[in-house]
């Protein structure tokens, strides 16, 4: 009987191994079905719950008394961490598999998780010109309501998942950051929870050196627990207009000459193979052409990317109407081209017709069940990066990105960088013209290799005195990294707020080397 049952067991095991080696290969090789399955209708479940409860709880004015009692709890929490020794670092209890950045958050296991639940716009003033929100607050939510009450921020980064937080700790950057800079330029007031449990509000003339060293710290000052951010009126929809540009010299003069341009609100390139790109400007407008209008973000409309691309193929200029809150997320529902990668036949008629209501899948549960195996993959096969390069290196920087990584479409992004303290300013005195190259897909260089050619691609940053978005895995030692990155104010501030035994330096909880 004992055998029977032994070698019960040992089948069951067995069917047991099959059945996940069955799934891994599945999760791998045919990632689409899982995806398609399981992660695009839980997507509308997590939007649907989200969107609900920020609208309720704004309509209830109840956001405001709610927030004092969450910040109270925070600084219980960390007057908790002081009790017990200090022991550990601290960071953010919010799971690492809910972030927009591809990095595992390991740190997680070792830190003192300090639960941070923010997630509600608190106020918008239209008198200041000015909302509140807290950090957990995603661009899907800013642009749903302002909107509705007629009004935008100067900078709406693209995707619909980016929060408040993540863009300040972080960056974010769109299509008008030539003219208004990065997100951190248009924030007039952060307040956080510092390592001694006080709770601070800094503006650019109270405690201005702390609210200068915040942006890009990660998490590393204190904990943020709201900002003011500057709106400007919203009008109807964006005169976008499609200009098809061959030649390298060519593109990077049109694109120069439009993101110097003050007319322009809105100045995107996309790059779609060394010597071809579209290059797109716009402006808000109220009325639009009769049968101009194009309704981009419904479900069924053919991917942006693949939009745009087909002004190139026709070699033909041409002007539409797109409404506000469309353009704004143009690329939310393509991931920008990743989805391509994940669902294949993602942009088809009949797929989008019947099911792109139901896409993008979000991309923290594509990070959830991603599993050891794809995460290594996309580590070694798969590029997800951002450069901030000066304009006038743009060409050198677009034939270096050719050469080392090979990825197409590229993504172009002008933006005003400011001579301000910080972490992130021109070499000079005065604000100059960046631009922002993203490139995001399956390297095409035959020489590549993830980390000799990412190491290579910064090295090339640092000498044109770029920068590099901190989501991404970073390649560099220590001392390339403050190389990179001008830490003076940003030490002080560690030094002077105890942070040196309260929260990791900014390099130990991002980079690739350190992490491991």
């Amino acid at each position: 009987m004992e055998s029977v049952l032994y070698l019960a067991a040992l089948l069951g095991l067995f069917v047991l191994w099959v059945k996940v080696k069955g799934l891994e290969y599945v999760i791998v090789h045919q990632r689409w079905i899982f995806v398609c399955l399981f992660l695009l209708p839980l997507s509308i479940v997590f939007d649907i719950y989200y969107y609900l409860r920020a609208w309720l709880i704004f309509k209830m004015c109840s956001a405001p008394k709610l927030h004092e009692q969450r910040v109270r709890d925070i600084q219980r929490q960390v007057r908790d961490w002081h009790d017990e020794g200090r022991q550990r670092f601290m960071c953010t209890g919010r799971p690492g598999w809910l972030t927009i950045s591809l990095r595992v958050g390991k740190y997680k296991k070792t830190h003192k998780n300090i639960q941070i639940n923010l997630m509600d716009i608190l106020d918008v003033d239209t008198e200041r010109q000015v909302v509140h929100a807290e950090p957990l607050v995603t661009m899907g939510q800013v642009t749903t309501l302002l909107n509705s009450m007629g009004w935008t921020l100067p900078v709406l980064p693209e995707l619909d998942d980016l929060t408040v937080g993540g863009l300040i700790m972080g960056t974010g950057i769109e299509s008008s950051s030539h003219i208004h800079g990065l997100f951190q330029h248009i924030c007039v007031a952060y307040e956080l929870v510092l390592a001694d449990g006080s709770l601070v509000r800094c503006t650019a003339t109270e405690n201005s050196e702390l609210f200068y060293a915040v942006p890009w710290s990660c998490g590393t000052l204190g904990f943020l627990v709201a900002a003011e951010i500057r709106i400007i009126p919203a009008r109807r929809f964006v005169c976008l207009r499609y200009e098809p540009v061959r030649g390298l010299d060519n593109i990077c003069q049109r694109f120069s000459q439009e993101s110097a341009s003050q007319e322009n609100q809105f100045v995107e390139g996309l790059l779609f193979s060394l010597n071809e790109a579209v290059i797109m400007t716009g402006v808000m407008v109220d009325e639009a052409e009769a049968g101009k209008v194009n309704r981009i973000g419904h479900f069924y409309k053919p991917w942006f990317y693949r939009h745009v691309e087909s002004f190139l193929k026709e070699s033909r200029r041409a002007v539409e109407y797109i409404p506000l809150r469309h353009y704004y997320h143009r690329h939310t529902r393509s991931i920008f081209w990743e989805l391509q990668d994940i669902i294949p036949f993602g942009n088809h008629p009949i797929f989008r017709y019947l099911f792109g209501w139901m896409v993008p899948p979000k991309i923290s549960l594509l990070k959830l069940t991603q599993g050891e195996t794809i995460r290594r993959l996309y580590e070694q096969r798969h590029v997800v990066q951002d450069m901030l390069v000066p304009m006038k290196c743009l060409k050198r920087s677009i034939t270096t990105f050719h050469s080392d990584v090979h990825v197409y479409p590229l993504w172009l992004c002008p933006f005003i960088l400011r001579s301000q303290p910080g972490m992130v300013h021109p070499k000079g005195n005065e604000d100059e013209l960046y631009v922002d190259i993203g490139a995001y897909g399956e390297p095409k260089a035959k020489q590549f290799e993830a980390q000799a050619s990412m190491k290579q691609l910064e090295k090339f940053v640092r000498d044109v005195h770029g920068f590099q978005m901190l989501y991404a895995d970073v390649y560099m030692n220590r001392q390339e990294f403050w190389e990179m990155f001008d830490g003076a104010l940003y030490h002080k501030l560690r030094a002077q707020l105890g942070c040196k035994d309260a929260f990791p330096e900014v390099y130990d909880k991002i980079c690739k080397s350190a992490r491991h």
